[in-house]
């Protein structure tokens, strides 16, 4: 989801020269990404799950008592983070397994930390906060996250000592309909894995790379306040005039980037896309040895498959972005 100038070993400056953006808001070239679900059906084949509208990604503005959203921070350019550990397979009851949610909608029930029970008329909502509190000084770590820390209550409170600067927080958001697979369902478990051969939920993650200009997204920051506008506004990147103008959901679903791997990704596959074999877990997910993936690299046309929206959200506000 993002900008067209994502690739392998893209760099900064290759975000910024996106031509176009399956965001609605063109000022964001930055890439934004998560697991996708599938069935796993009782032959053994895996089917690919379609989303209920596209991706949210809210733009929160909490920070740490005492100060006020100008304190908050933009994303120094070339800075990238991921949140969640695609190895986990039980609860661990840290910050960051914390941060990883799932709301089966409109069955009454609580949200999760791992994949729910039951089957979810509305849709299975996978959902996952990420660090806000930064060292200050790495716009990246060897693992993608030791640069980054969570605020005491993983979605709010304050950044720990040595990473006191604070960034606005970012909450992924994606609807995945599972409803009518409901008279498919086999055995007594929930019948459905995250491409990384997850059936659990608790390897949900995200990976986040920056493609905001800093004062763009600071002057967004500092004066896209759901409080300006009336209650049915909150949220609402259209009254966000540092992020105008905006572009349609039919530009952003005409965003395209090659298509970099030659592999099948959606409908009946015989198995996960890349090496991942379904790891049942308790214990943590480890990488295959005996990799038999012959999927290449290329470099043809494809339609970018997301369409990514934004949420802006202070403690109560916030800003959305499609």
């Amino acid at each position: 989801m993002g900008g067209n100038g994502f690739g392998p070993s893209m760099t900064y400056d290759q975000a910024l020269a996106s031509t176009c953006s399956t965001c609605k808001a063109p000022k964001d070239k930055s890439n934004y990404w998560t697991p996708t679900l599938y069935f796993r059906a009782e032959n053994g084949s895996f089917i690919s799950v379609d989303q209920i509208g596209g991706a949210l990604i809210y733009y929160q503005q909490r920070v740490d008592r005492g100060k006020d959203e100008t304190s908050l921070i933009p994303f120094p350019p070339g800075f990238r983070m991921v949140a969640g550990d695609a190895s986990a397979r039980n609860y661990t009851g840290t910050t960051s397994a914390k941060a990883v949610s799932h709301a089966c909608l409109y069955n009454g029930k609580r949200e999760t930390n791992g994949f729910p029970t039951e089957n979810c008329p509305g849709g299975l909502r996978t959902q996952i906060y990420f660090p806000s509190c930064w060292n200050g000084k790495d716009i990246d770590s060897a693992d993608h996250k030791s640069h980054m820390a969570y605020p005491s209550n993983y979605d709010s409170g304050d950044c720990p000592a040595g990473f006191r600067h604070r960034f606005i927080s970012l909450f992924y958001e994606i609807i995945w309909n599972i409803d009518p697979f409901k008279d498919l369902w086999h055995g007594h478990s929930f019948p459905f894995v995250l491409s990384t051969g997850d059936p659990t939920g608790y390897g949900f993650h995200g990976d986040f790379v920056s493609g905001w200009k800093p004062e763009v997204l600071k002057d967004a920051i500092d004066h896209c306040l759901d409080g300006n506008h009336a209650l049915d506004h909150i949220g609402a990147i259209e009254y966000c005039p540092p992020l105008l103008p905006l572009i349609s959901d039919e530009e952003a679903k005409a965003c395209t980037i090659p298509r970099l791997v030659d592999e099948e990704v959606s409908g009946t596959l015989d198995a996960l896309p890349g090496c991942n074999p379904v790891q049942e877990g308790p214990r943590p997910a480890t990488r295959p040895t005996d990799c038999r993936d012959t999927a290449q690299l290329k470099s043809a046309p494809k339609p970018v498959p997301k369409l990514a929206r934004h949420v802006h959200k202070r403690n109560h506000k916030s800003f959305l972005q499609e």
